[in-house]
Order: structure tokens, then sequence, then C-alpha cells
């Protein structure tokens, strides 16, 4: 397999472009003291422009090249370049300090990365994410727009979140083959739902969209929610109720 197939199936683009890379890190705006934890650093890019102010970052690559190279690059006593799977790997080490994360998340397990986030919630200052444009926009929507779905209801029970801007494919050594976006994802001061409740808030939300051709009351129909009640239009499909809406009923069936 060529090292270009190689980064494909990994889901490697990484950014060259030095105005890019210049608008995320005034976006992030890193400061003295900041400890970040860096998703996918690849070589590098963005790992640069976050080292200054004496800022100690944690990165995690899946490519061992990526790590070894890090690891040659930059002091590793002052910083923690990790080989492991996002997905698999444990991060109970977000846990013990408030963290600011940071990637050019592989675009194939993009939500897959972010919603494994949320279960460290006490522990995340802010994220800056590049992330695919449409995924962008289901992160950041609100009832009402088309965009508005099971991801961005899950996501925005803890975050609060937008779109920054867009970057084109050419703002990369692998030209994608869609837009991207940049993406600041912000903690609630007190979120919506509690940490420990968030399995059974994301089993409802899966429910409640399991069907998107039928109205509300249909797909939670297992459930004996009084709608009425709550105010709520039983024959509503799932993408027409509001956030406050989704946490009525959770909270009715939770009592």
């Amino acid at each position: 397999m060529s090292d270009r197939s190689h980064r494909r199936k990994l889901g490697q683009n990484y950014l060259i472009d030095p105005v890019i890379l210049f608008e995320i890190e005034q976006a992030i705006n890193p400061q003295k003291n900041n400890l970040f934890f860096e998703i996918g650093p690849g070589t590098g890019a963005l790992t640069e422009k976050l080292m200054s102010q004496n800022i100690h970052i944690i990165a995690m690559d899946i490519d061992k090249k990526n790590i070894d190279l890090l690891g040659q690059k930059y002091d590793s006593s002052k910083h923690q370049f990790i080989h492991g799977n996002i997905l698999k790997e444990s991060l109970n080490f977000l846990s013990s300090k408030k963290h600011r994360i940071v990637g050019n998340l592989p675009y194939n397990i993009s939500t897959q990365i972010i919603l494994k986030l949320v279960k460290y919630f006490n522990a995340i200052e802010d994220m800056h994410f590049l992330v695919q444009k449409e995924v962008a926009h289901r992160i950041c929507a609100s009832n009402g727009s088309g965009d508005w779905g099971r991801l961005g209801v899950k996501i925005s029970a803890f975050f609060q979140s937008e779109i920054l801007f867009d970057v084109p494919p050419e703002s990369f050594d692998i030209k994608p083959k869609v837009q991207s976006s940049f993406i600041r994802l912000i903690p609630r001061s007190t979120p919506l739902i509690a940490i420990n409740e968030n399995i059974n808030f994301s089993n409802l939300i899966d429910q409640s969209f399991a069907n998107k051709r039928k109205g509300i009351k249909n797909n939670l129909k297992k459930f004996n929610i009084d709608f009425e009640l709550l105010n709520i239009n039983p024959l509503a499909r799932a993408e027409e109720l509001s956030m406050e809406e989704f946490i009525s009923i959770f909270r009715a069936i939770s009592i």
C-alpha cells in the first residue's frame, strides 16, 4: 500500500495552508500554561502553532510514524505523544485537569470522537475541531433548521457550538472531496442533563429520530408519555422539537 493510500485509509489530510493555520491559531488563542489535548496531530502543523507561552501538549495519533516524528521533533519532557486509536484508548488522563481539546479530525469518525468526549465534559475547557462542513452544520444546528437531528441534540445538551469559518480542499496536502469547517464547542456552565444521565438521554434521542416520517408519539410509543401535559404536539416529528422539549420528554420518562 502506498503512503498516500495508507493515509487516505486513516483519514489523514494534513493542513498545509499557512493562512488557515494562522486563522486557526488565532481562533484557539492559546494562553500561557494551557493544557492541550490534540487529536490526530499528524506531522505537527497545528502542534507547532500551539507550542508557545509554556503550553503543555498531549497528542494522540493512530499512526506510529507521526508519534515517533513528533517525539524527535519536540521536547518529550514537556509534551506527551501517544500512539493510539482515539476511539479505543482510555482518556481518563483528561480527568486530572481542565484540558483544551483541538484536532483536525478524521472525517469518517469525527462524530464518534466528539460524542466520546462528552463523557469527559467536566474536564474540558473548550474544543476546537476541523470537520467536514456537513457535519459542522449538524453539530451546530438548532431546531427549525434542516440540519437539526440526533447529533446536534446530543451535543447541545452539554455544549454551545458555532462554526467559525470554512476551509477549502486546497488547504490540505491531499485534497478531500468535501468542504471543511472549523468549529468551537464551549461547555455549558450548567449542562441540560447530568453526565450520568447521558446514556439514557442518548438512547431516547436515537429512538426519537428512529423513523423520521413518524411523529414523536409513534417513535416513543413504548413510553407512556402525556404529550398534552408537556404541551408538545404528539404528531410533530423529532426534527421539529426544540432542545427544551426533548429535555421535558426525558424528564417525564425519568421520573
